[in-house]
């Protein structure tokens, strides 16, 4: 047995100084957001009122291949990183699988999960461009729970519009970002026209990442000394999170591991991008072979059965039109508990990389993505997520196949946060009243006839 440690977490000086930017080194960029109004290609000025312009800048870039993080942020990274990686000895074992298995550990912060690398960064940069206030949405509440945490730090206030299926299955959320400061609003709600709209619509509906970030935007664009922040999709997001691949990537060569396999759960792709970042950099510059998995639910399947084509990144049609795998803004998805995976399009950089072949897709139900998730708890001590939980599935997949090919092989995923606020879904589970629900052609076609016309 390979006698490294169970967990294997570098000194403070080997934390990364920099970002990586996964678009300075891709052979063709994915194609540019386009203006809702003109369907011109966005120019910087055209996201001003939404966005920071420090972040807009990091939006835009295409040249740099590492951005420095600034001193003061990085002090802030201090408190948070390095994360462990963890070398899964017990599943291994429970296995019976010659896999080397590895896994990225982002919970141990109080938001529990990746979030808070682009939130503390986000916030620093609307601290130091005077901002006051800030407007966001949050799925799962990890997002939320960070930014209220980042927002406490750097004293500014924030609204967060939360989904009113997730709210009201995580009560304990709220009460997390309220104790940080942050203000919840269930989304959809009746404080925003978009909202009155959306209820009006769908009565009744749970609401979607689509719907919140439409409300956030709204009130952002309404506000003084405010802006919208996003917690994935963005280019900037993934460049933030890529600190996750520079992290694992140092740790790697440290201690001589040669990843053949890297997972990690899919939503909107920040978790996903970030792990993978410089790992799929070097892929396009052929120094490895690795396989990249992103995992996403079989209610809410972006890559694996939505379109590549220009979509709003919100339901209520207010943001630039981004090329990403869509299922088209009017997708609904279902009250799965995943809440981070249930937006409708993928990064715009992780959809263009899966167009173009470099990464590959997989899509469970939940019930089997729940069954993982208690294996892996019960031998390996942590309770996961179930966005987390996603990757673990393939993982698992991953290193059985191995012990039906007799073949040793390393896989790393990303155990991107932690289960804890999660214990309804779990209780569900655990009673069999769980259900799994897997949209129809019909069902989609729905989403796809919200698709914009863009020639």
């Amino acid at each position: 047995m390979n006698k490294l440690p169970y967990r294997i977490t570098l000194e403070e000086k080997d934390l990364p100084r920099k970002w990586y930017n996964l678009k300075a080194v891709m052979k063709e960029l994915p194609p540019p957001p386009l203006h809702p109004a003109t369907l011109k290609p966005c120019k910087p000025e055209d996201l001003k009122p939404v966005f920071c312009e420090k972040l807009i800048e990091q939006e835009m870039n295409t040249t740099d291949k590492y951005i420095e993080i600034p001193e003061k942020l990085f002090e802030f990274y201090r408190m948070i990183r390095p994360s462990p990686l963890i070398r899964a000895y017990n599943l291994e074992k429970v296995l019976d699988t010659p896999a080397e298995i590895y896994y990225k550990f982002e919970g141990t912060n109080t938001s529990g999960s990746h979030k808070l690398n682009t939130a503390a960064a986000q916030v620093y940069y609307a601290k130091e461009e005077g901002l006051t206030s800030l407007t966001t949405e949050t799925g799962a509440g990890q997002w939320g729970t960070a930014m209220a945490m980042a927002c406490a730090y750097y004293g500014i206030d924030l609204t967060v519009y939360m989904v009113k299926v997730s709210a009201e299955q995580k009560p304990y959320r709220k009460a997390v970002i309220e104790t940080y400061g942050g203000k919840i609003i269930p989304s959809p709600s009746d404080t925003t026209e978009v909202g009155r709209k959306i209820l009006e619509e769908n009565p009744g509906t749970g609401g979607s990442l689509g719907c919140a970030i439409s409300e956030a935007i709204e009130v952002a664009l309404k506000s003084k000394n405010c802006r919208y922040v996003l917690g994935s999709v963005l280019d900037h997001v993934l460049l933030h999170q890529s600190i996750i691949g520079e992290e694992t990537r140092i740790a790697c060569e440290k201690f001589g591991i040669e990843p053949d396999i890297i997972i990690g759960c899919a939503g909107g792709g920040s978790n996903f991008g970030g792990l993978i970042a410089p790992f799929i950099g070097d892929r396009i510059a052929g120094k490895n072979k690795i396989r990249f998995i992103g995992v996403e639910p079989a209610s809410c399947p972006s890559l694996t059965r939505g379109k590549y084509a220009y979509d709003f990144g919100d339901t209520g049609k207010t943001t630039p039109l981004l090329k990403m795998y869509t299922l088209g803004s009017g997708f609904i998805p279902s009250p799965n508990h995943a809440g981070g995976l249930r937006y409708h399009g993928m990064s715009p950089v992780l959809s263009k990389l899966y167009h173009d072949g470099y990464i590959e897709a997989c899509a469970y139900e939940q019930s089997k993505v729940f069954e993982a998730a208690v294996s892996f708890a019960r031998c390996e001590g942590i309770l996961p997520a179930p966005e987390s939980s996603h990757a673990i599935k393939a993982a698992i997949d991953e290193a059985v196949k191995c012990r039906e090919a007799g073949e040793k092989k390393t896989i790393i995923f990303g155990l991107s946060g932690t289960g804890y606020f999660d214990l309804t879904a779990y209780m569900s589970y655990n009673d069999g009243t769980m259900t799994d629900y897997i949209p129809s052609d019909e069902d989609l076609e729905k989403g796809f006839s919200s698709l914009p016309k863009v020639d």
